[in-house]
Parts: C-alpha cells; sequence; structure tokens
C-alpha cells in the first residue's frame, strides 16, 4: 500500500470551486443534496453554499432524481452501488466527489475533482483524529 495522501483545507476549497463549475456546467438543476453521513457531510456543505442548495438529505433510503450525491471520494465503487439501487431515477443521477481513485473504472454519473496521487488512504482535514486513532 503506498503512503497516504493528507488533504489540506486549500486543496478542498480549490476542489470544492472545480466541483461546482463542473456541477453548474452539467446544466441539471438539484433541489437537495444526498451525502452519507460520514465523509460526504463536509463536502455537502461546502457544495449546498457555492450552488445555493438549502436542503442536505443525510443517509436516505430513496435517493429522489432531482437530488445531487455528494461523498469525499469514489474509491472501490461499493458505496456508488448502493447509491444507484437507492436512486429513483439512475439515469438522472449525478454523483460527485472531491477524489477518485486512480486506477479504477469511473461510472458516467460521476464528478470528481481530482484523481488520488496514489493508492494510499486519503487523509481528510476533517478526519485526522479517526485517522491517528486507527493507525495506533
Amino acid at each position: 500500500m503506498d503512503k497516504e495522501q493528507h488533504v489540506s483545507w486549500s486543496e478542498i476549497d480549490s476542489l470544492i470551486g472545480q466541483l461546482s463549475n463542473l456541477i453548474l456546467k452539467s446544466k441539471n438543476k438539484f433541489s437537495s443534496i444526498t451525502t452519507l453521513s460520514r465523509g460526504g457531510l463536509v463536502p455537502s456543505r461546502l457544495l449546498a453554499d457555492h450552488l445555493g442548495i438549502e436542503k442536505i438529505r443525510v443517509d436516505e433510503k430513496i435517493i429522489p432524481s432531482n437530488s445531487l450525491v455528494v461523498d469525499d471520494i469514489f474509491d472501490s465503487g461499493k458505496t456508488f452501488d448502493k447509491i444507484i439501487s437507492k436512486s429513483e431515477d439512475s439515469s438522472k443521477l449525478l454523483f460527485a466527489t472531491l477524489f477518485a481513485r486512480r486506477g479504477k473504472k469511473f461510472p458516467s454519473q460521476l464528478i470528481y475533482g481530482k484523481e488520488t496521487d496514489n493508492d494510499g488512504y486519503v487523509v481528510f482535514p476533517w478526519e485526522k483524529i479517526e485517522f491517528k486513532t486507527s493507525t495506533k
């Protein structure tokens, strides 16, 4: 396994800006953001501010077709598969992540800010304590 990749708040700000532009270019109109309760909360909040979206849905059983899905990283694809199965209309799904794991095959519904530098764990600023605890 490669060395972990630490991400700064400055890089997060830059990636959120890039993602916002990509989302706006997609011409999709979203009334909400749907996310998972761990990795996607912070990026969802930041994107909501950039995009003027007021409602953030967390851990929903059914994902409305007019909701943007946000997570921190597209890694193995398992989260994406779960999201697709919960989507009202997967043809309208847009899945936005800050990072996408290099070397993986990406679904057409995925937009991301950057590919990972290596295969190591990506450590986001909001999970530094979790990362330190898990490596002891």
